[in-house]
């Protein structure tokens, strides 16, 4: 079985984070975020991935890929476009990888995407509904900022209509961005700028040919710092009710969910969490705060600092008594200075030193 991932967005809204990695390889959960979905593929039964890269991509991508497509076997490919081909036209760059004499669908994901990954479930959705394309839907609250799919009554699941970011109730259910298609859905597309979800799907509707399947478990798009951050206490939730062995962190100065990378070192009169992420070789001294954050890589973070809401890129420190909070992001590289310096919702790039 075959996969293709879009990773070809530049990354903007994790600014100062994709300076300085790609965003598909940007830490979550202290894995790199397209490795989650790469995984689930994988476990799904997928052999061959592609991935779908703007023209921008750097070198260290096309090197992860090859370390990973060796430890999960799998094999790795990519379709490189050379200008922006939106969510549809790179499919259509990619058909001599995707398609092939089986005539068995495939999946497209959008790299953003955290959830549970029912990819197994949606195979047998998709065979069930003799769909030509079937989609996953998620429920949210507010549907007013997203395009929403309108299912038909009934229990047909079959998807009746979408609506673009609508201003009257039509339905709380949203596209998430996991598909698996016929391969006949590539002989829609044309090679060229095309929006998958407003060109292809409305065509295939109209055929009564696109179904829907309600996503079960959490989901979140983690593009940007503040859904990075409430993904990732929906992800350590999930993990404490289905692999509750990888929060292993303990202890009167641990409270709820919190990951801890075995490498770590941690001083004496910390309280960490709820909903903490503690990457590879770092270092918390004594007296430090954390919650609802992420420390990533090789971070220092000084006595009795505290860090709140935020996120700390690779390498950097924050010095005693400093305040990192209130969706703060640093880059790579950043230096916090001591003496009760207070950040709150700053973006700051890398590398530099933040003093009073």
């Amino acid at each position: 079985m075959k996969a293709l991932i879009l990773v070809g967005g530049f990354g903007t809204r994790l600014r100062p984070l994709t300076f300085s990695m790609p965003k598909p390889l940007v830490d979550f959960g202290n894995k790199p975020m397209i490795l989650h979905q790469i995984e689930a593929l994988k476990d799904a039964g997928v052999t061959e991935l592609v991935l779908a890269i703007n023209h921008q991509q750097p070198e260290v991508m096309l090197n992860f890929m090859k370390e990973y497509e060796k430890k999960l076997d799998i094999k790795i490919t990519f379709s490189q476009e050379t200008e922006p081909l939106g969510t549809a036209g790179p499919l259509a760059l990619a058909r001599d990888k995707l398609v092939d004499d089986s005539g068995e669908p495939f999946f497209v994901l959008n790299s953003d995407v955290i959830c549970e990954y029912p990819l197994l479930e949606m195979i047998e959705f998709h065979k069930n509904h003799g769909a030509e394309a079937s989609i996953m839907v998620t429920k949210v609250d507010d549907p007013s900022k997203y395009g929403v799919v309108v299912m038909e009554e009934g229990a047909t699941e079959r998807v009746e209509s979408f609506v673009e970011k609508p201003l009257h109730f039509v339905g709380n259910k949203i596209n998430a961005g996991i598909y698996l298609l016929n391969p006949s859905v590539l002989d829609r597309i044309e090679l060229r700028r095309t929006s998958i979800e407003k060109e292809i799907f409305p065509e295939i509707v109209l055929e009564k040919k696109l179904y829907a399947m309600v996503l079960p478990g959490f989901w979140m798009d983690i593009g940007q710092p503040k859904d990075y951050i409430a993904g990732q206490r929906m992800y350590l939730d999930f993990l404490r009710r289905k692999a509750p062995e990888e929060l292993v962190a303990t202890g009167d100065h641990v409270i709820g969910n919190v990951l801890v990378d075995e490498t770590a070192v941690i001083g004496d009169g910390c309280l960490i969490g709820p909903d903490v992420v503690i990457g590879p070789g770092c270092v918390i001294d004594s007296g430090v705060r954390l919650l609802g954050c992420t420390v990533m890589r090789g971070v220092c973070i000084k006595e009795h600092a505290c860090v709140s809401n935020s996120i700390v890129g690779w390498d950097s420190t924050v010095g005693k008594w400093a305040r990192v909070v209130n969706m703060t992001v640093l880059g790579k590289d950043v230096h916090v200075g001591d003496a009760e310096v207070y950040n709150s919702g700053a973006v700051i790039e890398e590398p530099q030193m933040v003093v009073m």
